[in-house]
Formats: structure tokens, sequence, C-alpha cells
């Protein structure tokens, strides 16, 4: 991408090269407007990419009211932003970039390439196509007393003039890829509402004795299920040495964190055999040899995994011997989280500038030509490709309203 030169006067600044940033400039630029993207790393999406190493989950391809319903808190302008922007559309312009997708096993999408890289390679290409420009090493840091954004780059403090600007710094999530929410002061001096940033899909912490941690720290639980008040998820999870974390700990991330933030404390019950009912166990158990030692009755006739097993009994240390009694633990063990892992190892943030401090184009109302998207706006999903979906139809949303604010102008 082309560099301007310093101090330069633009339509639009887009502060913040990642899906939402990004897709704030495509459709700026469409629009006929010069674009400048302010990234503080030296390249941009680096989040992007790291998240898609292992196949990059763009979205998801269930009913469209079921997932607008994983998102919270329910906010109709987010609702609006996905409508127009939904998971269909999303596949669509992965196509247009010659990015065709597929959908997995769990209904999730992915490219078919699998991997972010080449996706963005041909996003980035567009956009050089469209004249943005890319200014990269180069950090916001807030207004001057004209109104004038401030930056601090390789040349020292300076300022960019622009007839609008789009934040979409992301949260404080992964700060060595790029969102360290060191906007949060920023915004809140200027006097808008900002919920304060907390880790989201991220891992918990539990009380693990010394032995249990040293053992099993890295092992996978699979095909377990938890449950939380009335939500109930079926997934994987991981053994940390700390706590636990994985999948199916981060659909239930948020009324974990919000009993754990109340309370002190979440007590999960994990179902480590959801794929069999209660009596079916207890027959499974009853008919155990009499002289099989413990272990092996709960790796043969109940199906644990080691790591499993040794879940179970450090939950509850005395097992019950009665069948039925045994068979309910194993379908309930009560597993006790008393913190959350920190905010940079977590997958994504929860927090915000709350929406009523924005009108319906995304502009904060109290900073005309401001405009907001993605993660920076308090809401917050699962994994499943909801993160992405919400990013690139939040900045599209920006977008879209900044050219709707400078034609009325």
């Amino acid at each position: 991408m082309t560099k301007p030169s310093a101090r330069v006067s633009v339509n639009v600044a887009v502060i913040g090269g990642g899906p939402a940033g990004l897709s704030a400039a495509e459709i700026l630029a469409a629009g006929g407007l010069r674009v400048t993207v302010i990234e503080r790393m030296p390249s941009p999406a680096r989040k992007l990419l790291i998240a898609g190493r292992g196949g990059l989950n763009l979205t998801h391809s269930e009913p469209l009211e079921r997932f607008l319903a994983r998102y919270a808190p329910p906010e109709r302008r987010l609702d609006a932003a996905i409508r127009e922007f939904p998971p269909q559309a999303l596949r669509d312009w992965c196509a247009d970039l010659g990015q065709p997708t597929f959908v997995g096993s769990s209904g999730r999408v992915f490219p078919e390439a699998f991997k972010a890289s080449p996706l963005l390679r041909a996003w980035l290409a567009r956009l050089d196509g469209l004249g943005v420009a890319l200014r990269t090493r180069t950090r916001w840091t807030g207004w001057d007393e004209g109104g004038a954004l401030t930056l601090a780059g390789d040349e020292g403090p300076e300022t960019l003039s622009a007839d609008a600007t789009v934040l979409a710094l992301g949260g404080a999530s992964w700060p060595r890829l790029g969102s360290d929410g060191a906007w949060v002061p920023v915004l809140a001096a200027e006097g808008i509402p900002v919920a304060p940033l907390r880790p989201a899909n991220a891992g918990f912490t539990a009380a693990w004795s010394p032995v249990f941690a040293e053992r099993f720290a890295g092992e996978p639980l699979k095909r377990i299920a938890l449950r939380l008040g009335s939500g109930t998820v079926r997934g994987e999870a991981v053994i940390t040495r700390e706590g636990i974390e994985g999948g199916a700990i981060y659909a239930l991330s948020r009324p974990i964190r919000e009993a754990i933030e109340a309370r002190g404390e979440a007590v999960v019950q994990l179902d480590l055999r959801p794929d069999l009912d209660a009596a079916a166990l207890a027959r499974r158990l009853a008919g155990a040899r009499p002289k099989e030692s413990r272990a092996t009755v709960l790796r043969k006739a109940a199906g644990l995994s080691p790591p499993a097993a040794g879940l179970l009994r450090e939950a509850v240390r005395d097992l019950p011997t009665e069948h039925a009694s045994l068979a309910d633990l194993i379908k309930a063990v009560p597993l006790r989280l008393t913190g959350l892992r920190p905010i940079e190892r977590a997958i994504s943030t929860a927090g915000g500038v709350a929406f009523a401090a924005l009108d319906e184009r995304f502009m904060l109302r109290a900073r005309p030509g401001t405009f907001l998207a993605g993660e920076m706006l308090d809401w917050e999903a699962p994994t499943g490709g909801y993160l992405l979906q919400a990013s690139f139809a939040s900045g599209r949303a920006a977008a879209a309203g900044v050219l709707e604010w400078l034609a009325e102008r």
C-alpha cells in the first residue's frame, strides 16, 4: 500500500487495522473517499492471522435468529448491522476475493484455504487498488484542542486532520498483537461511558491439588457437557495448571464470570458421559467384575479417560460405592471455579463503549464525526465465528454511517 506523508489531510482516518477497521476502510474507499488506516503494529490484522493458524473460523451457518441470540447484552444496532451484512454476505465477500468458504461438521464456516493469510493478502490487495493508505507503527493518542487526531510514531508526535474518523481499536486481549485497551482512558477523559474491559472466552482458575495439576496439566477432557444454571453446552476442555480452559468453558464464560464477580466462585456441573443417561451408566457400573479396582471400573465400565477419572477424584475424594450414586456423580461433577485468567490470555474482551454513547450511525454523540466499530463496543459473543462476523458487520455499519453523515454535510 502507498504511505502518505506526515501531517496530511484526509477524508477519513480509520484507527485500527483489524477486521473491523479494514472493513470500514473498504466501504469508505469504494464510496470514493481518501482513506488512511492508522495501525500501531508493524503490519495489520495480526490477531486475525494468529487466530487463523489452526483454521480461520469466519462465521457460522446456523439460522440467523439463533445466530443473533449468541450476542450479549442484546443490542438492536449490532443486530441491525449483522442483518445488513449476515453470514452469507460474508461468505459471498470471501468468494469475491477468490477465497471460497465451506461449512464444517460443526456448522462453522472456514475459507477453503483454511488459513487466514491468503484471505488477508487478497483483501489488502483490494484495499491497495482502492487507494487506501496504510500507516503502521503509529499509535493514536487522542485529539488536540482543534479536534485534529494526535499520533505518535517513529517520527515523534504529529497530528492528522480528517473529515471523519472510525475508531476500531479492538479490546484488550492479546495485547502483543495490537489490542491493548490504551484507548480506554482517552475516551473516558472525554466523558464517554466505557464499561470495564474484562476477559471473555477465557480460562478460569481452580484450586487443584499439586499432584493433580502436575499429572494432568495439558490433558484434554473430550466429549463432555457443562451446566451452569439453565445453560448447557457440549464440547471439550483442557486442564491447565491454574484451572481449565477450552471451547466448552468459553461457551459459558459470561455466566461463569458473572457468578465469580458476584459470589467469588462459580460451581459448574460437569457431565463426563453426556452420551449416556444416569440409569444406563449405573447398569454399566453394576456389570463390572467384583474384584476390579475402582480405577479399572471408572476406565472400563464408565468409559472415563485418565484425566476425566482424575478430575472426578479431585472433585470428590471419597467416591460413592453404590452404582446409582456414582453414576449420578459422573453425570454432575461439581467443578468449583474461583477466578478468571488474565485478560491478556483471553480470546476476546467483554465491556467497552456503551451503545448509549452512539447514535444510530455508530457515531459518538459526544464527538460528531467519530464513529466506532468492532470489539471496542460493549458486546461479547462465544467463539464459533460470532466474533469476526460482528467485527466485519459493525465496521461496515460505521462506514455507512460516515458516508451518510458526510453526505449530509
